[in-house]
């Protein structure tokens, strides 16, 4: 085996004590999709970031400490940065800053504009053989489903994280917008979206979405063009996915044919045990005349036609309420859970969540205990 093989299976080790981990095959397609993304160089550099973002001093102090030799470490970091195979950033006082990234989301999303068709092919099968389960086996998701806006009745009791309208209305910070990166990925491939033309529908918020402007990965947006898409994607029929928390950083406008979330839950028995939402979709029978329009319309087969009437499969619902705006007859209505799952209010808090429930309390107090000392996990 050789020294570099060497260097990215440390890698992918050092990836899989993340939240979102990086776990090995027995095909080894893991380090195959490290090494299209890093040389082996910058995966020695990326063993030894941390999750948490740090300074150019910090960083090249311990690898200094660990005896890794590299010449101008901001330029390679910069480069690595630029890619999206870690994070980085500039803050307001030109401080720029570094860390480890997840693969999703992150290091996959960050190859947005970028996206080859080997890299797409090499994720997928990953995904397949790995990384689904990794991402489905805590059951909390990194993205949570929320009503589109023509769904949401005046009588409809809504929190202001669920409700479309208020998030971006309340939003104070930077916008931005990119173009979908498993769009990308499935056009490369020859399978344009069967629901909509629209490819700039990743909608990115705060210092991220100033990332993604500087990085020429998106573009800023007002609000007013922020609504006109969030319009535009209901009109055609996608599902609103903001990050799985209140101080949102994304929202995925999503469809049942290219987005990997989607996709990777409907095959699955009782897929919505993998969404976090807090609504589904019922019929007034006696409205009902069968037309099969939300049947139509709706991303994971949770709408049957049965005996002239839609039937709602609510181990498949995920209360998106598309289905609810293009209803002729007003027939079929988004209904609020009894029991309601409230977003974290930071990122921090939901990677920590999924830690936890992915380690246990015992190891997550140890791994934690660690990172504040100053040690890997």
């Amino acid at each position: 085996m050789s020294e570099n093989h060497d260097i990215y299976r440390k890698l992918q080790k050092r990836l899989d004590k993340l939240p979102i981990g990086f776990p090995p095959t027995d095909s080894g397609v893991e380090v195959e999709l490290l090494k299209s993304l890093f040389s082996p160089q910058e995966a020695e550099i990326t063993i030894h970031l941390k999750l948490l973002p740090e300074t150019l001093d910090v960083i090249s102090k311990r690898l200094q400490k660990h005896k890794v030799k590299v010449e101008n470490l901001e330029s390679k970091l910069g480069s690595m940065g630029d890619r999206g195979v870690v994070t980085s950033h500039v803050n307001r006082l030109g401080v720029k800053y570094y860390a480890v990234a997840f693969l999703a989301i992150g290091i996959f999303e960050f190859q947005v504009n970028k996206m080859t068709k080997e890299f797409y092919l090499l994720f997928k099968q990953y995904l397949d053989e790995a990384f689904r389960d990794e991402i489905l086996q805590t059951k909390i998701p990194q993205l949570r489903t929320i009503p589109t806006e023509g769904s949401i009745a005046p009588d409809l009791p809504i929190s202001t994280y669920d409700d479309i309208r208020a998030i971006i209305d309340q939003y104070q910070k930077p916008m931005a917008v990119a173009n979908c990166i498993c769009k990308q990925g499935e056009d490369l491939l020859g399978h344009p979206c069967k629901v909509t033309k629209m490819r700039e529908i990743c909608l990115i918020f705060g210092s991220a979405a100033r990332n993604y402007a500087q990085k020429g990965w998106g573009r800023m947006i007002d609000k007013e063009e922020c609504k006109d898409i969030l319009r535009k994607a209901e009109k055609d029929g996608l599902v609103v996915q903001p990050s799985n928390t209140q101080n949102i950083f994304a929202i995925c406008l999503c469809c049942g044919c290219c987005c990997e979330i989607l996709t990777s839950a409907k095959p699955l028995d009782s897929p919505v045990q993998y969404f976090a939402t807090n609504y589904h979709a019922i019929v007034q029978d006696d409205l009902c005349i069968g037309c099969g329009r939300c049947e139509q319309r709706c991303q994971m087969d949770a709408v049957k036609i049965v005996d002239k009437k839609s039937v709602v499969d609510y181990t498949r619902c995920i209360g998106c309420g598309i289905c609810v705006p293009t209803c002729p007859e007003d027939a079929i209505v988004l209904e609020r859970k009894e029991k309601l799952r409230v977003p974290p209010k930071y990122s921090s808090q939901l990677y920590l969540n999924i830690l936890k429930k992915k380690v246990g309390n015992a190891k997550f107090m140890i791994m934690l205990t660690k990172q504040l000392l100053g040690s890997k996990m």
